[in-house]
């Protein structure tokens, strides 16, 4: 298990990843989309410089400012700190009231501007990516937050570099936090490379990423699963997918038959829950009521019944990962905190 904070690291890849040589067929699939040029000022090769990322999670929208040091234009730069501010709902919640969610980005801009010196507002790339909360909205809606949110942008003294704004796909998620987890755990370097797989468990999504070693995972899973490129002169082939509507807290609301269903003040219940619970839950701006089934079964095995109707079909399964090694992380550490499982 990886605590959370950890994957603070993803954002360190946008800002310092073009010192690095990268390269894939196309790499304007996503590589370039992801990690546009611009985002690094002109003058990186000075001292000090800085980078402001937000994630705009299911959950809650998050800041990192980041403060670089450059000691040579021949090598990366060296992440000297970082503030974090986060709020909550996320920019989903604000699926009918765009302007007032790009509202909360503009009030943690604020906190930047209180980080980052004036002389340098306007070398210091500012950057949103949303993840699955606004990949379950209309596209209609989901777009609608991304523009209130670039004018929120290019009202701020900070660069605002072309794509700044966008909803990252899923398996970019994957391939994000498989890099990050193998270059902390130093498996991408030296001849004997060990590289360990990837579970990723967010509000609205969840993924799973790793190197396949066996030549029947590569041809027996979909051709939509994997994913190659180069990256420090070699050559990987990742399995990544990302599960829409099967995170934590998406799926919780598939179990009880209410995602992608307005509230509408109905009460859904489960046969998960205790008989006597009632009780409301908020998730993406809406609130629902729910609680245990007063009639029929409840317990272990009508709940599974439940839960097996919502993933069953779903999910691709290859022999491999039974024998391989694999990182969680996100809610699957925090869950497993909860439960005693591990310690924090």
């Amino acid at each position: 298990m990886m605590n959370t904070s950890w994957f603070t690291v993803i954002a360190i890849f946008v800002f310092s990843s073009i010192y690095c040589i990268f390269s894939h067929p196309k790499p304007e699939l996503w590589f370039q989309e992801l990690f546009p040029l611009k985002m690094c000022p002109a003058n990186a090769s000075m001292e000090t410089f800085y980078g402001i990322m937000f994630d705009a999670g299911s959950t809650g929208t998050r800041i990192h400012i980041y403060t670089f040091i450059q000691r040579s234009p021949e090598n990366p730069a060296e992440l000297k700190g970082e503030v974090f501010e986060s709020v909550k709902p996320g920019l989903s919640a604000y699926a009918n009231q765009p302007k007032k969610g790009a509202e909360t980005i503009r009030k943690l801009l604020e906190m930047a501007k209180n980080t980052v010196p004036p002389s340098h507002w306007n070398k210091t790339p500012v950057v949103l990516k949303a993840t699955a909360g606004l990949r379950l909205l209309s596209e209609p809606k989901a777009q609608a937050l991304l523009s209130q949110v670039r004018m929120v942008f290019e009202d701020s003294p900070f660069l605002v570099p072309d794509n700044s704004v966008s909803i990252m796909d899923g398996s970019y998620e994957g391939i994000l936090a498989w890099i990050t987890v193998n270059f902390l755990t130093g498996q991408l370097y030296g001849q004997e490379q060990q590289t360990v797989g990837t579970l990723d468990l967010g509000g609205a999504s969840t993924q799973i990423t790793f190197l396949p070693q066996l030549e029947e995972t590569l041809t027996e899973t979909p051709v939509d699963f994997l994913t190659s490129f180069q990256m420090f002169n070699s050559t990987y082939k990742l399995y990544t997918h990302s599960y829409l509507g099967l995170g934590l807290k998406a799926a919780r609301l598939a179990t009880l038959g209410a995602l992608n269903l307005e509230a509408f003040g109905q009460t859904y219940r489960s046969s998960c829950l205790p008989r006597q619970l009632e009780a409301e839950w908020y998730f993406g701006g809406v609130k629902y009521q729910y609680g245990g089934n007063t009639e029929g079964e409840t317990g272990f095995e009508p709940c599974y019944s439940e839960v097996l109707k919502v993933v069953q079909g779903k999910l691709h399964q290859p022999d491999e990962i039974q024998r391989s090694s694999f990182y969680a992380f996100s809610y699957y550490y925090d869950r497993a905190v909860d439960t005693d499982l591990i310690g924090e």
